[in-house]
């Protein structure tokens, strides 16, 4: 419009000139009958200043406006009296005198307050039917803004590195080997479907054998599963495949994207190379794998200290092939009864029958199963786990996996327990990226009593285990790699398989998937895979999460302009909606409740 600034650039040196303006109201206060409104736009909030003295009606007109309203308003740039001066604005120094004033919209009274303070107290889901009021809190508009900065510091990244940027379907064939599809059915095919895409995996691979060689997407991708604070229904991928590479290249190309991501948007330098973690290690450390590095609080296993144990628990379960692992809450032995409650409950979600503890209090060592313990296994427990007053041990007994995935949950409540007393310091912005790798090739499914790819079933084994597919499967290590940082996965790839007959193996012998279902499915691609497929490999980042990471937040629905809730619902738009009979007669469709 006439707009001769944005609100966010008068300062001093404008300081006479006359000025057009336009946007919100964001308040409004009168001083002795001298009305001041804060103006904001998009890029920040200039004061303007009514005074009747000057001009009654234009004073008048200015009592009547309402916060929200969108108004446009022209005057003169003057210096704010002294000690008026907002040092925490940039245009804090100067206010407009206004000498005209056109209201374009009025406002109704807004449901909750749009500032950062009154906006984070409100319920979500007043937040999200409301969404286009959402929007205009300053954290939300930062919040767009850091997306649209890492999104274009990722482009210009591949862009600088001779990657191109190529569109694939949306529409996709199913494939239910991963997460739930959504269907899609078709008018002109009766009977048929399409999926939205999950990822562009297969399509990417298909450009390798084409001979892109370097080729990155943003992309959209679509999973029916059930939603948290990291997962949305729809969600973006930074996806990219290269030819010709190795894990090595990988692992350099993808910190050398995230270093320039980190020092574009926040202008924060994260230190390269990331360090690396074997699946195995994250898991016997940390319990899980996508560790948080922040602190230590690491586990440590007692298998052979308790072998031959006079304690039953925890002698059988290593007999049985089991482990016992153990973790030291340093200082947490003044946890209270709800709180130990708690992590048992948490313990027990995840296959616990309990948890044992031990706490050091006053000297002594309370449990009820330190009766059990010899002398030798309370001195191994002590030197082991730097067992001191004030701590708390806690046990798991378990199969390996379990054991470790039960202590790796606790060790991130204890830790929340610890911060919360003040007595660890857990900073966001303390950022400790690193590469987790070596991940088993197979996991066995003991529902569907077959093995499952870990990663997907285009994962290369490491080439010195392929001997070991047919007599065993679990012990064959993936080419494949996850980037962790602070407790997160970012991102995940991986080298693939590029020779026809070992993916047509993996398909049929290990997965046991019938050979014309491998056919239906993946037999085009099999088939392009006869025509010269180069070695290939890449990674999908998380767009979502990484933003998130990058605004501080926990949700990536902060960071998505319009997200659906937990329950997949989109509040604003009030989807997703029934459709009419004739709408579902054109598709060849009939709808069934449950009951």
């Amino acid at each position: 419009m006439s707009r001769t600034h944005h609100c966010a650039q008068l300062t001093q040196a404008e300081l006479g000139a006359s000025v057009a303006l336009v946007g919100w109201v964001d308040s409004i206060r009168d001083h002795g009958g001298i009305n001041f409104i804060d103006l904001r736009d998009r890029k920040g909030i200039t004061q303007v200043k009514f005074d009747p003295q000057v001009d009654a009606a234009l004073g008048a007109k200015a009592t009547q406006l309402k916060p929200e309203s969108v108004v446009s308003i022209t005057g003169v740039v003057v210096a704010r009296p002294a000690g008026t001066v907002n040092a925490a604005l940039p245009t804090g120094a100067i206010e407009v005198e206004a000498t005209g004033l056109e209201v374009l919209n009025v406002s109704e009274t807004p449901p909750f307050p749009l500032d950062d303070i009154g906006g984070d107290k409100v319920n979500e889901d007043l937040r999200l039917t409301y969404r286009y009021l959402d929007l205009r809190r300053p954290k939300m508009r930062r919040n767009l803004r850091v997306r649209h900065q890492a999104t274009k510091a990722i482009r210009d990244y591949f862009d600088s590195q001779e990657f191109i940027e190529v569109e694939t379907p949306a529409l996709f064939k199913s494939t239910p080997e991963g997460a739930r599809e959504y269907l899609v059915p078709s008018r002109i095919h009766p009977g048929h479907f399409y999926a939205l895409s999950q990822s562009p995996q297969q399509f990417k691979q298909i450009l390798m054998v084409a001979g892109v060689e370097k080729y990155f997407q943003i992309a959209r991708c679509f999973r029916d599963e059930d939603l948290r604070a990291d997962r949305q229904m729809e969600f973006t991928q930074v996806d990219v495949e290269a030819s010709f590479v190795t894990r090595e290249d990988i692992y350099a190309l993808f910190e050398g994207m995230l270093k320039k991501v980190w020092k574009d948007v926040l202008g924060t330098d994260i230190p390269t190379p990331f360090p690396r973690l074997t699946f195995a290690d994250a898991m016997n450390r940390y319990g899980v794998d996508k560790p948080d590095v922040r602190f230590a609080m690491e586990l440590v296993d007692l298998s052979e200290t308790f072998r031959s144990s006079a304690f039953k628990v925890f002698q059988s379960t290593v007999a049985g092939g089991g482990v016992i692992k153990a973790l030291n809450a340093k200082g947490l032995a003044d946890l209270t009864q709800g709180e130990l409650k708690n992590l048992e409950d948490v313990a027990k979600s995840l296959g616990a029958k309990g948890l044992a503890f031990i706490k050091v209090e006053g000297g002594e060592w309370k449990s009820p199963i330190v009766k059990f313990f010899s002398d030798a296994e309370k001195a191994a427990i002590t030197e082991r786990l730097g067992l001191a007053e004030g701590d708390v041990v806690f046990f798991a007994a378990a199969p390996w996996e379990k054991a470790c995935a039960i202590l790796g949950r606790v060790r991130l409540d204890c830790s929340a327990l610890l911060q919360k007393r003040g007595k660890m310091t857990i900073r966001a912005d303390d950022w400790q990226f690193l590469w987790v790798v070596d991940f088993p090739l197979m996991t066995y499914d003991e529902a569907e009593k077959r093995y499952a790819a870990t990663h997907h079933p285009f994962t290369s084994p490491v080439p010195e285990d392929v001997g070991l597919l047919d007599s065993a499967p679990e012990k064959v290590r993936g080419q494949h790699y996850d980037v962790v940082l602070n407790g997160m996965e970012m991102g995940g790839g991986s080298i693939r398989i590029h020779q026809p007959a070992l993916q047509k193996r993996i398909f049929e012998d290990v997965l046991k998937i019938p050979a014309d279902v491998v056919e239906s499915r993946f037999g085009y691609m099999l088939k392009a895979f006869t025509f010269g497929a180069p070695p290939h490999g890449g990674i999908a980042f998380g767009l979502d999460r990484i933003v998130a990471l990058l605004c501080g937040t926990t949700s990536i629905r902060d960071v998505i302009a319009f997200p659906k809730t937990q329950k997949g619902q989109d509040l604003m738009a009030g989807s997703p909606t029934t459709v009419t009979p004739r709408q579902l007669k054109e598709l060849h469709l009939q709808t069934v409740l449950p009951e």
